[in-house]
């Protein structure tokens, strides 16, 4: 019989995947097996109450986080004229329409947000096979698609989040990381809960934010309540 990692000891001990847990205790637990080599991510996954086989029940949007990512963010804006200088003074890495299209397509450029003017969309509309896997496909439900290229870059910069339903009407997003303090933390999960909740769609009925869980980036999911966040 293979003996336990650290890790997983640490876990069994600390660990009951059946209790929900404060969302300190779930800190606790996630800061207690994180890695020593990189500062992980706190990332969130939230059920909610709708059937995503509905195209009407799809939830979509992005909200930017009161404490931000505490990550750099990398952004691609397509855009040219004046729109093109206002992306470069907020501080956008890449900038461009054709050639910036070219790169996506020959050299997997690599970003965490690409934004397009709309007369740009043209240009962006070509790269959906090369984008959209990546979720980077530019959308104007999660103001990516925009004339005021400069608010989405410090937006995107100051830790907007996009979100988006999956096939198991799952929202999935990350909230920070493993070094932030609790306050923060509970602050930026509630913010994207009340986000959530502006957009609940007509026709879903019942609970509509379900079970939630916090992990880190090489941890475990861990469920907390509920009643911190909503």
């Amino acid at each position: 019989m293979s003996k336990l990692t650290k890790k997983q000891k640490i876990l069994a001990e600390s660990l009951d995947v059946e209790k929900t847990y404060t969302v300190a205790e779930a800190m606790e637990i996630i800061q207690s097996v994180k890695s020593e080599k990189f500062e992980e991510t706190v990332d969130i996954a939230i059920r909610l109450g709708v059937d995503p086989n509905k195209s009407d029940q799809n939830v979509r949007g992005a909200v930017t986080l009161p404490n931000s990512l505490g990550k750099q963010v990398t952004v691609a804006v397509f855009a040219d004229g004046d729109q093109a200088a206002a992306a470069k003074e907020a501080g956008a890495e890449h900038i461009g329409m054709e050639e910036l299209a070219d790169q996506f397509t020959k050299d997997d450029l690599s970003v965490d947000v690409v934004i397009a003017a709309s007369s740009a969309m043209k240009v962006v509309g070509k790269l959906g096979q090369v984008l959209g896997p990546k979720g980077l496909m530019p959308n104007p439900k999660t103001g990516t698609v925009t004339d005021d290229v400069a608010t989405a870059v410090n937006n995107a910069k100051a830790g907007q989040v996009r979100f988006r339903t999956d096939k198991n009407g799952i929202i999935h997003g990350s909230i920070g990381k493993v070094s932030f303090e609790n306050e923060k933390i509970v602050s930026n999960a509630s913010a994207l809960i009340n986000e959530l909740k502006k957009l609940k769609p007509a026709s879903a009925k019942g609970v509509y934010i379900g079970n939630i869980a916090l992990s880190s980036t090489m941890g475990p999911g861990v469920k907390v309540n509920s009643s911190e966040l909503v």
